[in-house]
């Protein structure tokens, strides 16, 4: 096995050139995150249309991926940075380093480990708000209101940053370092070596608590649009002349809903998936060095789809976004 401190060429970081195109590219997705969400921010919170349980779940998941793209990918750049001009990587990347006293990686970790949580609780939470919307469409008023909403995103946050810190709480056997084949801050044993028995356990409950909520999610999805093509059928057998149904029914801006949180699930666990894998192969000893590069960053990446989604799928919000954008081309043109 390879000592920790020798240098190793990958295929992420074998040449100068590789290392230009990776900076350039986190720079792009800090740009195209905080654009994106701002974006998202924007057209919720100006906009009565989006005052609803739903785009306060969308608000949450907006600041989450801000988040990302406003203190994990910039540090990223930061020690990329600083190793191409000084052929080094800054002291404070190595946990072991008593050049300073501060650690970022004891920040950017745990807000990292977070925000992914936070983002996959309010996935849940938005599918668990569509299908009560889709499946019981009378009592949607009663049951989904701004103030549980309210309740259930501040829960989210709060547990989802708990779980981020529980294996530097729970065990001193875990630490958080910056990895030169992630290009992220990941937790590592606190002693050279592979992680103990009881560091396993703590680490495992991330994918344990991610899978969980996604086949939770997937589940939910799955039941609410199977509920929305029957829906579909008997409405098609209504145009040809069959009998008015009662006022049950989901309305057509449920049903588009619906779609979309279906795609923001799917994006997400296909994103999601490497980096649990990663997770588990690496508890287990494994350290798959350029696979941790591309689970990592497809996870961050993510970070921007979701304004994407929300453009292609959803028609008031595009416009909306446009009037935002390009308010004077967005103006009616005057009548003559």
């Amino acid at each position: 096995m390879l000592e920790a401190a020798e240098p190793r060429c990958t295929v992420c970081c074998c040449t100068l050139a590789n290392k230009v195109l990776m900076v350039v590219f986190m720079v792009l997705l800090i740009f195209a995150i905080l654009f994106g969400n701002s974006v998202t921010l924007a057209v919720v919170l100006g906009t009565k249309h989006f005052h609803t349980p739903q785009g306060y779940l969308k608000a949450s998941l907006a600041v989450a991926d801000l988040a990302v793209g406003m203190l994990v990918v910039p540090l990223s750049v930061y020690a990329e940075v600083s190793l191409m001009l000084n052929d080094s990587a800054p002291d404070w990347t190595s946990h072991n380093s008593q050049a300073t006293s501060f650690h970022p990686c004891n920040v950017i970790g745990p807000v990292f480990a977070g925000c992914t949580l936070v983002s996959i609780s309010t996935i849940f939470l938005l599918t668990i708000e569509r299908s009560i919307a889709v499946l019981r469409p009378l009592h949607k008023e009663s049951v989904i209101t701004r103030r549980r909403t309210t309740i259930l995103i501040a829960f989210s946050w709060g547990a989802s940053f708990f779980l981020a810190v529980s294996p530097l709480l729970f065990s001193g056997e875990i630490a958080l370092e910056y990895n030169p084949c992630s290009r992220m801050c990941n937790y590592v044993p606190g002693t050279v070596g592979e992680f103990p028995s009881r560091a396993w356990n703590i680490l495992l409950l991330f994918p344990v608590f991610d899978f969980t909520l996604l086949g939770g999610t997937v589940v939910v999805n799955v039941v609410s649009l199977s509920s929305i093509r029957q829906h579909s059928r008997r409405r098609k057998r209504l145009a040809q002349g069959e009998c008015q149904g009662g006022g049950d029914k989901p309305t057509f801006s449920d049903i588009k809903a619906a779609k979309i949180i279906g795609t923001l699930t799917l994006a997400f666990t296909a994103s999601f998936t490497p980096i649990a894998v990663f997770v588990v192969g690496n508890v287990l000893g494994n350290e798959w060095c350029n696979f941790s590069f591309f689970a990592f960053w497809i996870l961050s990446s993510n970070s921007c789809w979701n304004v994407i989604i929300y453009s292609v799928r959803d028609q008031k919000f595009r416009l909306r976004a446009h009037k935002l954008l390009m308010p004077s081309l967005s103006k009616s043109p005057p009548k003559t």
